[in-house]
């Protein structure tokens, strides 16, 4: 191996958090500044959010809830249907006028 070529490891770096909890760890920087740590972090303190903005898991439960039978959820092919018949009254339409 090559002499000089790694960075020195500072065994007691010092870790601050945004909430003000210090840890020492082993870095190769010596002072460490992060935003969450396992004191301030919803996940470890149980005030996680669950924020599902794509509604993902209210499509899982209605295509599970479709493929046994408890709903009666449009497939792919009828709702090309309906938006093919709404395109072609919407047509008639403007073309009537």
């Amino acid at each position: 191996m090559k002499t000089d070529i790694h960075p020195t490891y500072h065994v007691d770096a010092k870790m601050t958090c945004a909430c003000g909890n210090e840890l020492t760890v082993g870095s190769t920087v010596s002072d460490i500044r992060v935003e969450l740590c396992a004191k301030c972090h919803p996940f470890y303190t149980g005030k996680q959010k669950l924020i599902d903005s794509s509604r993902r898991v209210e499509k899982f439960e209605a295509r599970k809830a479709a493929k046994e039978g408890l709903a009666d959820v449009p497939g792919k092919r009828i709702k090309r249907e309906k938006r093919a018949a709404v395109k072609s009254e919407k047509k008639a339409m403007v073309e009537g006028n």
